[in-house]
């Protein structure tokens, strides 16, 4: 069990404001890789709080990439707009391109502001020294395949008949866009022909960059050609779990935005808890699952790795009963018994901030495994108990921000109409 929390509580930081961030940008020292959660993907907090820490780490640490839970074709038009000075494009109408369901993790107004702000703090800057905002994730076959073929028949045509290959080879089962569908009825060589075109592309890469970061763009759709098929091939229950799959090719995108621009770049990659804190201070690795948090600790420990968790007691949330059923907002009910946010709601007023690295008494403190809720894009308040995820915290993060109250994200579909909404008016109004 925890100490005794009149001893321990005494180690914990207050959090009402950005200037009591001081002893986390202390811990990060000089990581690399910083990784910061969320407890759920429509929680306004999560990504104001995630925001004001990134641009602390871009502004006086040197960080110069975001890398987040979200499709790399979207993504990438996003950072070619925060890297382009010229690009007067309204925001709001870059993250309309945010289109596949849920819509509302990075189509939301708190994105707007941070976006703006990337843009705004990058246009002093020349083009090498801008910070990117890139997508990790792995769903956006079809799009990648398109943008593939589009840009490849311009750049280079050889290579562009593979990726009309990959294309064929994959449409027909496109219907309804059942991706286990099409891993369960299409043509075994699919596969073959999407590696090909990855293996020209990447040997080519260097001969694409007419336009901005072109070798970068072409040979990360490759990859997400490449992994889509054996996510989706995993979802249809023919090969390796398709957690592990997603999360795997997660890092290696990661590991293909660093070696692009070079070991002297540091990254703040934007995740929910599931995918940063770290599986094997959880429940996940008894049911043989790995994230991007464990895998990156494994890999590169040595260049300074820094998970930080977020977590709340009560409030609303930005969700949906069911998959690709209409987002509302729910209500967060009072955390559980026994949770580790009910525990740090009875013994703190208001929001903190824990530090475990380097401090053995709250190592040993959270050591045990509690409850720590988890709530998804789907989402069923009158079902809290499968929303907790047994977990030692002190192992799965380095640190935790526990915000008491939270209040569910703004999406693009809610105009700006007086209403106070802190840090999330979008760029320009």
């Amino acid at each position: 069990m925890l100490s005794p929390m009149s001893n321990i509580s005494s180690l914990f930081h207050p959090l009402s404001n950005v200037s009591h961030l001081g002893p986390l940008f202390e811990s990060i020292g000089s990581s690399k890789y910083v990784l910061l959660g969320e407890a759920s993907h429509g929680t306004h907090e999560f990504y104001t709080w995630r925001a004001h820490i990134s641009k602390h780490l871009i502004q006086e640490k040197g960080f110069t990439m975001i890398a987040v839970e979200g499709d790399w074709p979207d993504c990438f038009v996003l950072n070619k707009w925060i890297k382009n000075p010229d690009d007067k494009t309204p925001i709001a109408e870059i993250l309309m391109q945010f289109n596949r369901w849920p819509t509302w993790m990075w189509g939301n107004w708190e994105i707007a502001s941070f976006a703006g702000w990337l843009k705004e703090y990058n246009s002093s800057l020349p083009y090498e020294k801008r910070c990117g905002f890139y997508g990790l994730d792995v769903y956006s076959l079809w799009e990648s395949l398109d943008i593939m073929v589009n840009y490849l028949q311009k750049e280079d045509p050889p290579t562009a008949q593979l990726a009309v290959d990959a294309f064929r080879c994959f449409e027909p089962y496109k219907e309804g866009d059942s991706y286990a569908s099409v891993y369960a009825h299409s043509l075994p060589d699919c596969k073959k022909k999407v590696v090909k075109l990855l293996k020209e592309v990447r040997e080519n890469s260097w001969k694409y960059d007419h336009e901005m970061e072109g070798g970068l763009n072409a040979e990360l759709n490759s990859l997400v050609m490449k992994n889509a098929e054996k996510y989706y091939e995993a979802l249809a229950g023919f090969g390796d779990d398709s957690w592990n799959v997603r999360d795997r090719h997660m890092v290696e995108t990661l590991e293909t935005l660093m070696k692009y621009h070079g070991d002297d770049n540091r990254v703040v990659i934007w995740e929910h808890n599931t995918h940063i804190g770290d599986a094997r201070a959880t429940n996940m690795k008894r049911d043989g699952l790995i994230n991007v948090g464990q895998l990156l600790r494994e890999k590169y420990q040595k260049d300074g790795v820094y998970l930080a968790g977020f977590g709340t007691w009560t409030g609303t949330v930005r969700a949906a009963k069911n998959w690709g059923a209409p987002m509302q907002i729910m209500n967060v009910p009072e955390a559980m018994a026994g949770s580790i946010e009910e525990l740090l709601h009875s013994q703190c007023e208001g929001n903190i901030l824990i530090v475990f690295k380097d401090n053995h008494n709250l190592e040993e403190a959270f050591s045990n495994k509690m409850g720590h809720r988890a709530i998804g894009v789907v989402y069923h308040p009158s079902h809290e108990r499968g929303n907790y995820v047994p977990t030692r915290l002190s192992q799965r993060y380095d640190a935790f921000l526990f915000l008491e109250r939270t209040e569910a994200l703004h999406p693009l579909k809610i105009k700006p109409d007086g209403h106070k909404v802190p840090d999330t008016y979008p760029f320009g109004i």
